[in-house]
């Protein structure tokens, strides 16, 4: 049952060299990235400036400085003294500055004492935030280039609207 022998075509095959780059599939397999591997600040690390990248960094130690990265985690026992500019955040531990992404997740084991300006903000009961939340959105594409039309003129007020007077409180519209 296990012991197949080798056919003549399949003997006949020459093997296959390790040092050779393996064939490609298709082109979409080829043109494809292979994934990486977050980075880490483990748990007894201190990081002391900045840390700049584009891929995805996992932190359970201490950084001081300012992280600039694609992906960010910070793990439970994470801390981060600084600003952070991501696309993608995930915190789980402490945060002492300003976060800057698209995508921002505060579970309930986080501390986050900065403003966070996202475009989508995912907070667990639990999370600790004291700062401002500023939703920032893209600028959308500008119109195409109208044809330039002429100013309409300008209306005037009718004659009989009554004038309206300096000394008279004016009502403020209530949001």
């Amino acid at each position: 049952m296990f012991s197949k022998q080798p056919t003549k075509s399949e003997s006949s095959k020459s093997p296959a060299r390790l040092d050779a780059p393996p064939p490609s599939l298709s082109d979409g397999a080829s043109t494809r990235k292979a994934p990486t591997v977050a980075s880490l600040v483990a748990e007894n690390l201190t990081v002391e400036g900045g840390i700049t990248g584009e891929g995805e960094l996992h932190i359970d130690g201490i950084v001081r400085g300012d992280v600039r990265i694609g992906k960010l985690t910070i793990g439970d026992t994470g801390h981060v003294e600084g600003s952070i500019f991501a696309d993608a955040v995930e915190a789980r531990g402490r945060v002492i500055g300003a976060i800057t992404a698209k995508q921002v997740r505060l579970y309930g084991t986080c501390y986050i004492d900065g403003d966070i300006t996202h475009e989508q903000l995912a907070m667990e009961t639990g999370a600790f935030f004291q700062g401002r939340s500023l939703k920032f959105q893209r600028p959308s594409a500008p119109p195409a280039e109208a044809p330039a039309k002429p100013a309409p003129p300008a209306l005037e007020a009718p004659a009989t609207a009554p004038a309206a007077s300096n000394s008279a409180p004016q009502a403020k519209p209530v949001f």
